[in-house]
């Protein structure tokens, strides 16, 4: 399975690889989006920074697929600077994890005593209202970053957002070694 992986994403052009990452990295926050509405979940302030990464991954890989034209340094140098909201949001999806499966470890997400990221997501959330009031849930955190509302075969979605993030890094890496090799 694995040998049949590498030789189709031999054969792709580093293009198609980023073009997959970014319509992949926007589908999975438009699926988010959607279960939140569906499921009327509340975001916590980690869960809409880890859309915000998706977000930027998916808008860095689909630049990168406009703009990269062959592989080699251009490509590496894309796919490095892809890995870089990979990794933010896989230690952020992991804190959550963490704040979930063993709350006493770590401080809850504080409306009383702010940290960056919740600042940052406060701001945004009312940024964002006060310029497109037409889809007010997508950066408004309303929900508790301990909390589990949504379990999917036993995997929260913190879980879930952990795992997609280290997906696209292992994708995006298997990319930077291919184009290496060209």
């Amino acid at each position: 399975m694995l040998k049949t992986l590498v030789s189709w994403l031999d054969r792709l052009p580093a293009r198609t690889h980023f073009l997959l990452v970014g319509l992949a990295a926007w589908g999975v926050c438009i699926a988010g989006l959607l279960l939140q509405h569906f499921a009327q979940l509340e975001p916590c302030p980690l869960c809409i920074f880890q859309r915000l990464l998706f977000m930027v991954l998916g808008t860095l890989a689909l630049l990168a697929a406009l703009f990269v034209k062959r592989p080699g340094r251009g490509c590496q140098v894309a796919g490095l600077t892809l890995i870089l909201p990979c990794l933010a949001g896989f230690g952020v999806a992991v804190y959550q994890t963490l704040m979930q499966s063993a709350p006493t470890l770590v401080q809850e997400c504080d409306r009383a005593n702010p940290g960056p990221i919740e600042n940052f997501v406060d701001w945004l959330g009312i940024a964002w209202m006060e310029e497109a009031p037409f889809l007010p849930e997508l950066f408004f955190a309303t929900g508790q970053c301990s909390s589990k509302e949504w379990v999917f075969i036993g995997l929260s979605l913190a879980n879930w957002s952990a795992l997609f993030f280290c997906i696209f890094a292992l994708f995006i890496l298997l990319v930077c070694w291919f184009s290496r090799k060209s």
